[in-house]
């Protein structure tokens, strides 16, 4: 069961459209502390002369230990590039497809830098959505809109998803197709796949990259993509692209990658429409809550139509009942402090791009302003900063201390801490919203201390 809210997220969020010019990235820590001494020699060792000194490594003894690592991890490379053709073999890659694409194939150490170092770095969910919905990207999404109308409206006619909601994604994921991604997505995937972390899953988005080549779609030097193998205007992952990719050009590729933003725009309707896109409901509705409104009713697990929630006094920020688009949640992604939604069906069909709830959020919004709507109406809690993992982990260890059971202290704030939470501020007389704020955290620490 997924989490209700997600006011955390990391930067990976809404693919490359945030690169590196849009992303505020932590600066190194200085670390203040003074480095831990040297262990003690050994006791059998002996003291050495004052006059003599140990011998310093030099430059060129470091680059010939460098070249010498290089050289061992390349050749582990190749000898995990010869044990998978075997593999990629036996699922229909022919072995002339193999061999033609991964003769120029490298090991790109810089993707693994960016796998290992994806440091926590999270913001609030205003923050977020403040660059995700910045008046600029509207603006582009609003000229985009306008320069493909014809392209949308067919797609949209097509597959019943809205151009708005087609192009929000667009926006989100590729700045509108200008940041699609540079590196060779063979070299990048073959990187990841042997490496090993997640090898499983990475040698399976590469044995689809290949029979995407045997298929005829692009050819390798054209397949480019960001650092984890994401693809063409919307990002597609090799296994998507060959699920859900459609050929709406008619020219008989399905061509993601190139200027014409054609094929991609229909494949990401039609991944959309694939999952249950209900065409003419919107992701969600935001809304404004009585002052009795009963802070339980908000999880994704409640459901009533907009009729029912507008009998216990839950309306549109106009104070009109929202339309019976069908069963809706109220979501509160940072408590009852920040913006209210009434969230419908078509939020879990975003969320098949992305399951953070602000990046469906980002897309929802980003395409109800591209089609002339309103910037929120309520405020969000901007003295409010996130908590950090370490404090997500306290916080869930001193809310069982306090006899609140959050069945571990993971630094993940699912439905136990969530019930957790609310039954700690039930106890104090506080909204029970379940939102893990640093006040909360605060008020914790002043019961413990």
């Amino acid at each position: 069961m997924r989490r209700m809210t997600m006011a955390l997220m990391s930067m990976t969020l809404g693919g490359a459209a945030f690169g590196q010019e849009d992303t505020v990235r932590p600066a190194p820590r200085i670390d203040a502390t003074p480095p831990t001494a040297a262990a003690a020699p050994d006791a059998e060792a002996r003291a050495e002369p004052e006059d003599i000194q140990r011998p310093q490594t030099r430059p060129a003894d470091l680059n010939d230990a460098q070249a010498k690592a290089e050289a061992a991890r390349d050749a582990a490379f190749r000898d995990w590039l010869a044990a998978f053709r075997g593999r990629a073999l036996t699922q229909g890659v022919s072995s002339a497809t193999f061999d033609a694409a991964m003769t120029d194939v490298s090991y790109l150490s810089d993707v693994i830098d960016r796998d290992r170092n994806q440091a926590e770095f999270t913001m609030p969910i205003w923050t977020y959505l403040d660059r995700a919905v910045s008046d600029a990207r509207v603006e582009a999404g609003q000229a985009a809109l306008a320069k493909q109308a014809r392209l949308l409206e067919a797609i949209e006619t097509r597959y019943g998803v809205e151009k708005e909601i087609v192009a929000a994604v667009w926006g989100m994921e590729s700045a509108y197709g200008t940041r699609r991604g540079d590196l060779p997505v063979m070299s990048s995937l073959a990187t990841l796949a042997h490496d090993g972390r997640r090898g499983r899953f990475f040698e399976a988005q590469l044995v689809a990259a290949l029979q995407i080549l045997q298929a005829g779609d692009v050819t390798a030097p054209d397949m480019l993509g960001s650092w984890a193998g994401a693809m063409g205007h919307t990002q597609f992952i090799p296994t998507s692209f060959i699920a859900y990719a459609v050929d709406f050009t008619g020219d008989g590729k399905r061509d993601i990658w190139g200027d014409n933003p054609a094929d991609a725009l229909a494949s990401t309707a039609a991944y959309l429409s694939g999952f249950g896109w209900v065409t003419g409901q919107p992701w969600g509705v935001e809304v404004q809550l009585p002052d009795d409104f009963d802070y339980a009713l908000a999880a994704r697990s409640v459901k009533k139509l907009p009729s029912d929630w507008a009998g216990l006094g839950v309306t549109a920020v106009s104070g009109e009942p929202v339309d019976d688009y069908g069963e809706a949640s109220i979501l509160l992604p940072a408590g009852a402090a920040g913006v209210a939604f009434m969230t419908f069906p078509n939020f879990a069909v975003i969320e098949r791009y992305n399951a953070a709830d602000a990046y469906v959020i980002g897309v929802g919004h980003l395409a109800d302003r591209i089609g002339g709507g309103d910037p929120f109406q309520a405020e969000w809690p901007r003295d409010e900063r996130a908590l950090s993992f370490d404090e997500r982990v306290e916080l869930q260890e001193l809310l069982t201390a306090a006899g609140f059971n959050t069945r571990g202290a993971d630094g993940k704030i699912g439905p136990n801490s969530i019930t957790a939470i609310r039954g700690f501020q039930r106890a104090r007389g506080l909204s029970p919203d379940g939102y893990a704020s640093l006040s909360l955290l605060n008020t914790l620490r002043d019961r413990s201390g």
